[in-house]
């Protein structure tokens, strides 16, 4: 946007000021004839012709005018990022509700909904800059690979979410890299909250405003600022991602450095790694490096806010 603030200074100036019209008004002078007085001189040298001021006016008057319409314009361009910003927050709330609604539905389901979150992720290449979490493994060439068994069933669920919330977009279709890592947010809060009704016995409500108070309610808005990922159309690369059933904690920690995370988000992720948490666990307590962070996440988790590990494990999937 041009600013012409600038130029004011310069033409405001040749405008007179209120007391010198008043003051002119007291004299009088010859009809048709302007004259402004500049030192004791008098002559034709020293005068603005009327022309000269109406256009010196004339451009003041054009100039604000332009800044003006310039308002008028920013104010139209806040409304339209207000409502642009209204209608994204809408849109990340339905994702957010039918993907939860689908994890409560389908609790079975949630440690393949994380792997396959974790999969799409875990095919990024720091030489190469390339994979990531893109969406490649909804394709068929991808999701058949060995490391992907099992998890048809939960793009399958994702599928379905997808139409609902499609449906109701008035921004094109969501894509495949955002409703699978969204997923796993889903995935991740239901465990979460789950863990907070046990606690109060099973009772929703106690469950959910422990889950409020005590829990990490605040980490969940940096998914958004990561919305808006585009989906892969080829495949990535075979061989990027192990199968973390089959796979030793060397291995694994291998994976997870090479896409610069280290053992603490390894043991906090182990939910990611397989549908037995608790026997994966008990492999990676195995090493050295990994078991301080197994046993400091096992703490967090018999505390009522859990709050250590539940940000930690957030923290850690959001820096995939």
């Amino acid at each position: 946007m041009v600013s012409f603030a600038s130029t004011l200074p310069s033409l405001v100036s040749l405008i007179p000021s209120p007391s010198s019209i008043t003051n002119a008004s007291r004299f009088p002078h010859q009809p048709g004839v302007i004259c402004c007085k500049f030192g004791a001189d008098h002559n034709n040298e020293d005068r603005f012709r009327r022309r000269d001021i109406l256009q010196s006016v004339g451009a003041a008057a054009v100039a604000m005018d332009l800044i003006a319409r310039s308002t008028s314009f920013i104010e139209v361009a806040n409304a339209a990022d207000l409502i642009q910003r209204r209608q994204r927050s809408e849109f990340q709330s339905k994702i957010k509700t039918t993907l939860f609604d689908a994890m409560k539905a389908n609790p079975d389901i949630i440690p393949s909904v994380l792997t396959l979150a974790l999969n799409d992720a875990m095919t990024y290449d720091k030489a190469t800059k390339s994979g990531g979490p893109n969406g490649s493994i909804r394709l068929s060439s991808e999701i058949s690979r060995p490391e992907n068994k099992g998890l048809v069933a939960a793009l399958d669920l994702l599928e379905e979410s997808k139409k609902v919330i499609d449906a109701d977009s008035k921004g094109g279709p969501i894509s495949y890299a955002d409703l699978i890592q969204f997923a796993a947010q889903s995935a991740v809060k239901s465990t979460f909250l789950a863990s907070a009704i046990s606690k109060c016995g099973g009772n929703v409500e106690k469950g959910t405003l422990l889950y409020s108070a005590y829990g990490s309610n605040g980490q969940w808005g940096q998914f958004d600022r990561l919305f808006g990922r585009s989906d892969a159309q080829e495949p990535d690369p075979e061989g990027r991602v192990p199968q973390w059933d089959k796979a030793s904690v060397q291995e694994m920690k291998d994976k997870f450095k090479a896409v610069g995370l280290g053992p603490r988000q390894l043991a906090v992720m182990s939910s990611f790694l397989g549908p037995d948490q608790a026997a994966t666990e008990a492999l990676l307590a195995t090493d050295p490096e990994v078991l301080p962070w197994i046993q400091k996440y096992q703490r967090s988790r018999e505390t009522v806010s859990r709050t250590d590990y539940e940000a930690s494990n957030m923290l850690s999937y959001l820096n995939l």
